[in-house]
């Protein structure tokens, strides 16, 4: 296949997989293997007036559609983009009164592509809609009962008008958008913010410690070099170094679980059974798992009420988070690492995801000392546990840095921007915005690292004068969900 830039892979049949891809050429960590433009692609619902409809980037303020009231863009440039996507579904909400949900919002966007190129091959597409998996067979009560309600809804939003589809097709795209969709997140990769369907990428097998990593990229508009550098796309990006040959794998979930856990979840999104070396072997479970080592070594049992007691404190904390009462996140991390540090291994995972959320909400709190502390625990136990080359370790390590830099810790805070800026011009791309801002505290923490090394004590001054002339840079609120996950699974 040599259409759209996907003349280095191509589709095979895996044994025990179904389809999978296999790259024809070698790649290099880093390496973009290929970009691809989402076939469809809608934004969530509850974000459809603070995110643009075209690239999905969140801006301040949008353009409004004038006819159907509902989808924003950017600018008359997202807008034109959109017109050929947004013409149908724009006189469909006019007439229906009201925009449907994203899924039906979906389907419908999808079908309208098929009513105007057919079901074939889209250009640069390894595969054909039709060919796309759906599991609809393999769907619980629960879902055949949703997959039903979307039905009818998508019955009644879709014109008399346009073509007209059998229930059957129909059932077959609510079952790909199922189990195929992509999940896009904004330009800071922080937030889930929409769904699109990318063909090629639905090729790509999972493996837990895959040998790629899939990358949303909203884009860029000033530069009009070629189609994908002004294009909403995602990009798979090399992890290690890749042989002629190699099947080419993703994850779909996030690795930081025990594999019978990732099992579980993949089974239950997915429908399948991983077979990765990683989960048959359980590679990695025992430091997920570790008790503290050494002469005070604690019983099974202790370990067991303690994890036990970190499940109901996660519960806890995510509900105090759903209401913003972050003084009471920070006190439930504080009582529950307490109660976790004589018993629970450094790279205990429930050690880990306290550690997390206590440095993200402390950080967000100015309370940079203690917030410093503990994501420097939480990068050290992540580096034992995760791929060198991961977008979530880098995306975490950026975040130590940046806490140690804002808690005035400038050595520790350079190194670990310095470290977190090498993991993601491998997943992300030099042109990426998260690795563009990181570009920027890294030359910045670099030129106060000299001054400090110069004068320890001119730099605390000077330090001192600036954070009273300008508020310091106040982190992210945190957000109530981990990294978004690869495939968008509808909850």
């Amino acid at each position: 296949m040599t259409k759209g830039g996907m003349e280095s892979v191509e589709v095979f049949t895996s044994e025990g997989k179904g389809r999978g891809l296999k790259a024809q050429k070698e790649f290099l960590p880093g390496d973009v293997i290929f970009a691809e433009p989402a076939y469809a692609a809608v934004v969530f619902d509850s974000l459809t007036h603070v995110i643009c409809h075209t690239c999905f980037k969140r801006q301040e303020r949008l353009h409004r559609c004038g006819q159907c009231k509902f989808a924003y863009y950017c600018d008359r440039t997202c807008q034109r983009a959109a017109w050929l996507n947004h013409k149908n579904e724009c006189s469909a909400i006019k007439k229906h009164g009201k925009a449907p949900t994203e899924n039906i919002r979906l389907a419908a966007r999808i079908m309208w592509k098929i009513e105007r190129e057919g079901s074939g091959l889209a250009e640069g597409c390894l595969v054909s809609i039709d060919d796309l998996q759906n599991h609809v067979d393999s769907f619980s009560e629960e879902e055949k009962k949703e997959l039903r309600a979307d039905m009818e809804s998508f019955l009644e939003f879709w014109p008399p008008q346009s073509q007209q589809f059998g229930m059957q097709y129909i059932s077959h795209i609510f079952g790909v958008i199922n189990c195929n969709g992509f999940t896009l997140s904004d330009q800071r990769g922080l937030q889930a913010v929409g769904v699109g369907i990318f063909p090629n990428l639905c090729q790509a097998n999972h493996d837990c410690w895959p040998n790629c990593t899939v990358i949303f990229n909203n884009g860029n508009h000033e530069a009009v070099r070629s189609m994908f550098h002004t294009q909403m796309r995602i990009e798979l990006r090399a992890l290690s170094k890749i042989s002629p040959g190699d099947e080419l794998t993703v994850s779909y979930v996030d690795f930081l679980n025990v594999s019978e856990e990732r099992r579980k979840q993949l089974k239950k999104q997915y429908y399948f059974d991983c077979t990765c070396e990683h989960c048959k072997k359980q590679i990695k479970d025992d430091l997920m798992l570790a008790a503290k080592a050494g002469e005070n070594k604690p019983s099974a049992e202790m370990v067991k009420e303690v994890v036990q007691f970190s499940k109901d404190t996660l519960e806890k904390i995510n509900k105090a988070r759903m209401e913003g009462l972050y003084h009471e996140v920070v006190k439930l991390c504080r009582e529950c690492l307490k109660k976790q540090e004589p018993v629970l291994g450094d790279t205990n995972i429930y050690l880990l995801r306290i550690l997390s959320i206590a440095s993200e909400v402390l950080s967000y709190l100015q309370m940079f000392e203690e917030a410093a502390d503990y994501a420097k625990r939480m990068v050290d136990g992540y580096l034992k546990i995760y791929h060198p080359n991961n977008a979530q370790l880098g995306m975490a390590v950026m975040r130590a840095g940046v806490t140690h830099w804002h808690a005035g810790l400038i050595e520790a805070g350079h190194g670990l921007i310095c470290k977190a800026y090498a993991i993601l011009l491998i997943t992300h791309g030099p042109s990426h915005p998260i690795t563009k801002d990181l570009e920027v505290m890294r030359v910045q923490t670099e030129m106060e690292l000299r001054m400090f090394q110069q004068n320890e004590f001119m730099y605390y001054k000077m330090r001192e004068a600036a954070l009273k002339n300008q508020k310091i840079q106040v982190m992210p609120e945190p957000s109530n969900e981990t990294s978004p996950s690869l495939f968008h699974k509808k909850e």
